[in-house]
């Protein structure tokens, strides 16, 4: 005879499956992964042939939402503040944790508001001048800046981007002071370059792929880039400075662990698919753009260190 004891323990054991089953779910519904920089740029490109490749491997759509605003705070923020469920997710360099909870601290932003989960963007940035600058070398930079402080002219797009910190890193090393003239994208820069109103445009070395109208003055990196082999590095020319842009996807914190593991294990495949590769080359990326979550994690940390002491020394305006 069924007692009201067994009824209920009959109950709960019917219940454990569906339970299990609930937590086996995800994704039941398409994922949304929030770009907070206007389309068209480098990083977008690599975020829609992600998402695209990642979609077989979770069983759901991944939809991309630019999302811009102030230098990509508006839309982390808005990340930040949403549902830690796995649903939705950030596409950002690094910075949205080194840079961006330093230099906009009304934006709620913290070193901790996200989770990395994979990374599979590496950036070298470079330094680029008209094919007829006088500048062939960052010592001639170096001379002029000398020459004239404050007078030698540089672009990037935006305060506090790493292009920006890259050559406020290079000026510390080589002693000078230069002007800076932030834009909102690295197109900008080089159309100004070109144009003659500035001097110098440090941008994301992928940003001069395919073109033959600047030239590169010195890459930002240990070695020399493959894509650029005739660019010569700021270190070969006796400036110890390599700040990359990395990054890649971020959930906010207090995403369930088994779900980080999901969306991990959907970017990895996706970032051997043939289509990411080919993404990958087409924004000069290194062979090694992919890390895992313990490994992006762990570089994510250095970063924020290295930004920490930089970042002290930068006015924003």
């Amino acid at each position: 005879m069924l007692t009201r004891r067994s009824l209920a323990a009959a109950a709960a054991g019917l219940a454990l499956p569906f339970t299990a089953r609930a937590q086996e779910a995800y994704p039941s519904r398409p994922v949304q992964i929030v770009i907070p920089y206007p389309p068209g740029n480098a990083i977008d490109l690599l975020v829609r042939a992600l998402a695209a490749a990642m979609q077989p491997h979770l069983g759901q759509s991944a939809v991309v939402l630019n999302r811009d605003g102030a230098a990509g705070a508006v839309g982390s923020a808005s990340v930040a503040r949403s549902a830690a469920d796995g649903y939705t997710l950030l596409f950002v360099p690094a910075l949205v944790a080194s840079v961006l909870p330093v230099i906009q601290a009304q934006s709620g932003l913290q070193r901790n508001s996200f989770r990395p989960i994979c990374q599979v963007f590496s950036n070298s940035m470079a330094l680029v001048v008209r094919p007829d600058s006088p500048f062939r070398s960052l010592r001639d930079l170096q001379a002029a800046a000398r020459a004239r402080p404050s007078q030698v002219t540089y672009g990037t797009l935006g305060v506090t981007s790493i292009p920006h910190l890259a050559m406020v890193q290079w000026a510390q090393a080589a002693g000078v002071q230069v002007e800076h003239v932030p834009f909102r994208a690295d197109a900008s820069v080089m159309t100004e370059v070109l144009a003659g109103r500035l001097d110098v445009g440090s941008i994301v070395l992928g940003s001069a792929a395919g073109r033959n109208d600047v030239r590169i003055l010195a890459v930002f990196d240990a070695q020399r880039h493959p894509d650029f082999p005739e660019a010569p590095t700021a270190m070969e020319q006796g400036f110890d400075v390599a700040p990359a842009s990395f990054g890649g996807l971020f959930a906010p914190t207090g995403t369930p662990d088994d779900r980080i593991a999901r969306i991990e294990a959907a970017c990895a495949a996706a970032a051997q698919t043939e289509s990411y590769r080919n993404a990958a080359r087409n924004a000069s990326q290194p062979s090694n753009y992919f890390l895992n979550s313990a490994d992006f994690n762990r570089r994510l940390q250095q970063d924020i260190e290295q930004k920490a002491v930089l970042l002290r020394g930068i006015t924003v305006q």
